[in-house]
Parts: C-alpha cells; structure tokens; sequence
C-alpha cells in the first residue's frame, strides 16, 4: 500500500473515518485477559481483526504495549489480566549501567511474538492500513533508567543519557526496520514522557532521536506516525514536526484546536478524544458529546482525523466504544 498516497487521500476525503488506538479491548471479544493476549501472536492479530470487523476505522492499530522494549533489555514487566502491562524497577544506574548496557536482537523476548502478530494480522485484514505500536527512545529511556531520573538527568547526568539514548534509538531502528520488513504498513510511535520536558530539552533528547528514526525506516510505503499524550507538545510542535513524520497523534491533555494551526495542512493529526475518563469510565451519552464537540472543534482543519487521545483500556465496554463511531457516523450525517 502506497502510505503516502493514503495519507494525502484521508487528508482530501470530506469525510474521514476515525482511527482510534483501538486493540486492548479485544479482550473482551475474544474471552481472555490481557496476560493472554500479550503472549501469543496468534490471539494478538485475531484479536485485531475481531474489532477491524466490529467498526468502520480508517486503520487497525496494534497495542501501544510499552513494557516490550523494555522487557528486551532486561526489565521486569508486571501483568494484570485488567491493566496494560507496567515496568517495574530500572537495569540501569549510573554511568557504568549505562556504559553496560546492551543492545537486544530482534527477537528477544517478546519482540519476536509483536512482529508474528503483526505479519499474521496482514493477512486477516486487507481493507485498511495495519499499524504496529512502539514506544519512543526517550519513553524506553525513562522506562530503563526509571523515570523521574531520566527527568533529573536531562539537566544532571546529560551524557549519560546520551549514552542510553543512542543504544535505544539503534535498537528501535531495528524494531522499525523489522516492522517494515514483515509487511506492516507503518508504525505508531509513542513518546509520552517527552510531553513533560521543555522545549529545548525535548528536541535534544527526543525528538533529535526520533528524526534519525524516522529517516531510516519512513517511505512511501511505510508510514511513521508521532504519538505524545504529554502537555507540553504545543510548545514543542516546532521540533516535534521537524521529525518528518507523516502524521502526529496528540493526547487529550491538550485542546486539539489549539494544535491545529500549528500542523501544515498537508500532514496528519489524529486524536483526542479522552480514552480513561470518557471511553472507559464515561456514558455512551458522554462519549457522543465529548466525540461531537471535539470534531465540531477540530474539523474545519481537512487534515484532522478524530481518534482516542490514548490507547483505549483494555476493559473499556465495547457499548462505549461503538458509541463513539456512531458519533462520528452522525456527526457526518449532521453536517449534511
């Protein structure tokens, strides 16, 4: 699929269809927790279709699962059958850990079952775009070294996590390059720890990386979309849209119509419709309101599609999130 071509059509098309972070939840449809469904390939790309059947989405979107990269380093993942998988602990402290640490193969751990999923989700869907999740090299950082000291080091230890980031932007190259190579037609990236850094700290140790990222592995036929959930992105567009990305997925701890202006009308802006307290905790009647209100908000932008501002829960009930779509649907219909 030329990626490119999808994009610059989304873009043109007068009504979009929605693109939601939407792959936990199948859960449910499947009769399983989320240990299960994070350990084998098979049920991961079953899974992917049950809900690419269930709704009308513009594209199937893998887990933003962010504790596989980290758990191929080495870290510690703790599992619930209810709660997206966490890291627990850090592998690296100090200047020596940093030094030590190594690179994984592709393969190890579970990243070996991701790109099976993946491969095996293709071939069940053939009507819309399959993306797969990763996580960020300054997310995957944090996740390595423990957060609030990836935070302080920004200022304190800088070459240190220089020293770090350089091993996670090689590893997720290869992650992306592997992607690419298995058939996926673009990954989504999410670098929610960025979001909480000032501007010229989140270009030198995020988006810096990101762009070397997206150089190596984005073309026609792959397409690499940013996420951040932080809230500090708006002050960070400048160096968040020299990534080169062809489309960015912002959360909902900003207002979408205060992006918008800053994004070129020829690139792609997805989100933000709140995936906790509205789509998991939220009535159907708040989630067509909220979902309405932001694309009556947002849509005059052709460039914008409405989307979750997050991976939506796992337990999120499938009654809110097919109200979510008919939102979308009668919104369209409104407009008429």
């Amino acid at each position: 699929m030329n990626m490119k071509k999808w994009c610059d059509e989304l873009i043109a098309a007068k009504e979009k269809p929605a693109i939601p972070i939407l792959s936990f939840p199948s859960v449910s449809l499947l009769g399983i927790g989320v240990g299960q469904l994070i350990s084998d390939a098979e049920l991961q790309a079953k899974g992917m279709k049950a809900v690419a059947d269930r709704n009308r989405a513009g594209a199937a979107v893998s887990m933003m699962d962010l504790s596989v990269e980290a758990e191929a380093f080495g870290s510690t993942i703790r599992v619930s059958d209810g709660e997206v998988p966490t890291v627990i602990g850090s592998i690296v402290d100090g200047e020596d850990g940093a030094n030590a640490l190594e690179i994984p193969q592709i393969g190890t751990a579970r990243t070996k079952l991701y790109l099976e999923a993946i491969q095996k989700a293709k071939q069940l869907i053939t009507d819309r775009p399959v993306f797969a999740g990763m996580i960020g090299p300054f997310s995957l950082a944090g996740r390595l070294m423990d957060v609030n000291e990836a935070l302080v080091d920004c200022y304190d230890e800088p070459e240190l996590l220089h020293t770090v980031l350089r091993k996670t932007t090689e590893f997720l190259t290869n992650y992306a390059q592997a992607y690419r190579q298995i058939g996926a037609d673009g990954i989504v990236m999410a670098e929610p720890l960025a979001g909480l850094l000032p501007p010229a700290l989140a270009e030198e140790f995020s988006s810096r990386y990101i762009k070397t990222i997206v150089e190596s592995v984005q073309s026609d036929d792959f397409a690499f979309i940013y996420h951040n959930c932080g809230n500090g992105t708006i002050l960070q567009i400048d160096s968040i849209l020299e990534i080169g990305a062809f489309g960015y997925h912002f959360g909902n701890s900003i207002r979408m119509s205060e992006m918008l202006p800053h994004i070129p009308k020829n690139v792609l802006v997805m989100g933000n419709v709140d995936p906790a307290s509205v789509l998991r905790n939220g009535t159907t009647e708040y989630v067509k309101t909220t979902t309405k209100e932001i694309m009556a908000e947002c849509c005059g932008y052709p460039n914008f599609v409405i989307s979750s501002g997050c991976d939506i829960p796992p337990m999120t009930p499938w009654e809110n999130i097919d109200a979510f779509f008919e939102a979308v649907n009668e919104f369209y219909a409104e407009q008429k």
